[in-house]
């Protein structure tokens, strides 16, 4: 009878929520009603291999284990972790995938969590640790592939090599049914194919114009020397993506048919020479009929949200991450940068959700503007006869009153209830109520960096900068889709 009670005072609080002004895109209402779950785990974790865990570069959650009894939620996600503790250069980290198992009682829309609960209706616990390997199954690594190219080989593209290892930053993770995984990357950036045990099966390597170029040579560095390494040269890649701002957000459409990547921000020759004309970047969205052989299908330009930063001058945020909602339309994570916990400046400026339209936009795939001799923006001034995306926004993550309810801020003091700098990380579940169809859990996450006193990596410990202890933190979101669950096949 508990249950039952819990579940009719939840379904009447949601309802009450049902009225709020909706984000119209396309002609679609979607409904944010607001933060319900916080959780967190602790900066000092360490995983299985006893280094410290770091996550929240990307996320998906393992639907086939979501389960409800009540107002509780039960499962696992996968988090995946970038290319290690890098702050003064990159290091032989291994990549590798963490499985984290979730309980969750949310708190109803617009209620306050009870005294001494507002971080905990998200229990997450590491679970378990799984390595990612090369295709031969030799370790892989985290330092920066300068000048490093390994020659295409077995069905391979030329692929970042460092030390002679396959050298990844991994950014985004999707989970297939049958436990194969693809996931993107920064240095590439190219798309992977792991199997179900973390060994690598294809890659597929962007158009010609994401492919950073130096001297008129694939060149792979993103100007993040491992130990003793020289810098590279140029410092920028000519052309192809800019350092450190490749296959940020990627997700596979809800029906199984495409995979969608988002290039951080715009390709040096398209304006992300400067942080001001970075603003358009390209969405690419393959076809997944065959997964070993993913088929450029569409490519459309994105327009990066534009801001001013707290001296006035305009800036372009850079996306970290998106979730499909059609195969023309999806959530974006677009953040400004150097602000937050574990950083100097305390207040973030712009940190919003926004939902991209594809629908009117140009189809630009395996046209002129693929080759990096044509940019489709120079300057960052878009061609007159391409028409970009269009951005609606949906959630804004730095809301005060909403993170307020569960005892956070974005802005000073700078302490650990502060926002951190790097939220990367989404995935859906459904709130598996039959009167609420179109209703999910958005899940999303920070990449704490690897930011802790008590660090332990690549064999020796260390302590992040400024007494930084930044945990790998959950908000989640209760939105409404309309026609998502229609379309799914639930292939996380």
């Amino acid at each position: 009878m508990k249950h039952l009670n819990r579940t009719v005072a939840l379904g009447a609080a949601l309802a009450l929520f049902t009225t709020l002004p909706p984000a119209l895109a396309d002609g679609v209402a979607y409904v944010n009603k607001g933060l319900v779950g916080i959780g967190r785990i602790p900066a000092g974790q360490k995983d299985k291999f006893g280094e410290t865990f770091g996550s929240g570069s990307g996320m998906a959650i393992d639907t086939k284990s979501w389960t409800r009894d009540g107002n509780a939620y039960k499962g696992s996600l996968w988090l995946l972790p970038d290319r290690g503790y890098n702050v003064v250069g990159t290091t032989d980290y291994r990549p590798r995938l963490n499985t984290i198992s979730i309980e969750f009682t949310p708190t109803a829309p617009g209620a306050a969590p009870a005294a001494g609960q507002e971080q905990s209706g998200v229990k997450a616990m590491l679970a378990d640790t799984m390595l990612l390997t090369d295709d031969k199954g030799a370790d892989a690594t985290g330092l920066d592939p300068l000048n490093g190219v390994r020659a295409a080989a077995g069905g391979m593209p030329i692929l970042p090599e460092a030390n002679g290892k396959l050298a990844l930053d991994n950014e985004a993770i999707v989970r297939l049914p049958d436990g194969t995984m693809f996931i993107s990357d920064e240095y590439g950036p190219n798309i992977y194919r792991f199997s179900a045990d973390g060994h690598l099966m294809s890659a597929t390597q962007p158009p010609a114009a994401l492919v950073p170029m130096r001297h008129g040579k694939p060149n792979f560095a993103s100007n993040n020397p491992g130990p003793g390494a020289a810098e590279p040269d140029p410092k920028d890649p000519e052309t192809g993506r800019q350092n450190n701002q490749g296959l940020e957000g990627m997700s596979m459409t809800p029906d199984g048919k495409f995979l969608i990547a988002v290039l951080q921000s715009a390709p040096r020759q398209d304006g992300g020479d400067s942080g001001s004309t970075r603003q358009n970047t390209r969405a690419l969205v393959y076809d997944a009929s065959d997964l070993a052989h993913l088929k450029l299908a569409h490519e459309y330009v994105v327009p990066l949200p534009v801001f001013k930063d707290a001296k006035g001058k305009t800036k372009v945020a850079a996306q970290s991450e998106i979730v499909a909602l059609s195969d023309t339309s999806f959530l974006m994570i677009a953040r400004d940068s150097g602000n937050g916990q574990g950083v100097k400046d305390a207040e973030s400026v712009y940190r919003k959700i926004n939902i991209v339209d594809l629908s009117g936009a140009t189809d630009i795939a395996n046209g002129p503007f693929d080759a990096a001799d044509k940019p489709v923006a120079p300057k960052g001034v878009l061609d007159p006869s391409v028409t970009p995306a269009k951005l609606t926004a949906f959630i804004d993550i730095n809301d005060k009153g909403e993170l307020g309810r569960f005892g956070m801020h974005n802005g000073v003091p700078n302490d650990r209830n502060n926002l951190s700098e790097k939220w990367e990380a989404m995935s859906l579940a459904s709130v598996l109520d039959p009167k609420l169809p179109d209703d999910y859990f958005l899940f999303v996450a920070n990449d704490n960096d690897f930011l802790t006193q008590d660090g332990f990596q690549v064999g020796a410990p260390y302590k992040a900068e400024d007494g930084a202890d930044v945990d790998t933190t959950f908000l989640v979101y209760q939105v409404t889709l309309p026609g998502l669950s229609r379309n799914s096949l639930a292939a996380n």
